[in-house]
């Protein structure tokens, strides 16, 4: 079961100068695509404990991150 949690943050215009751009020269990636991939990537690369709790919630990082960026376009 998929679950969606809304995030509502502020990031440097230079940030969102460029994002836009990248939304407007790829079709098939979204706003949510694009977070998800980023923020799952970045969870990834900073994973630092190493206890059963921490393995579960690295392989759902690595799931997420994965079908987020072989997603087909509908």
């Amino acid at each position: 079961m998929n679950t969606s949690v809304s995030i509502f943050a502020e990031i440097p215009e230079e940030l969102h100068d460029s994002l836009k751009s990248y939304l407007e020269t790829h079709p098939n990636w979204d706003l949510d695509r694009v977070f998800s991939a980023a923020l799952s990537l970045f969870l990834l690369q900073n994973e630092s404990d190493h206890n059963a709790q921490s393995a579960r919630n690295y392989r759902a990082c690595a799931r997420v991150y994965l079908e987020t960026l072989f997603q087909q376009s509908d």
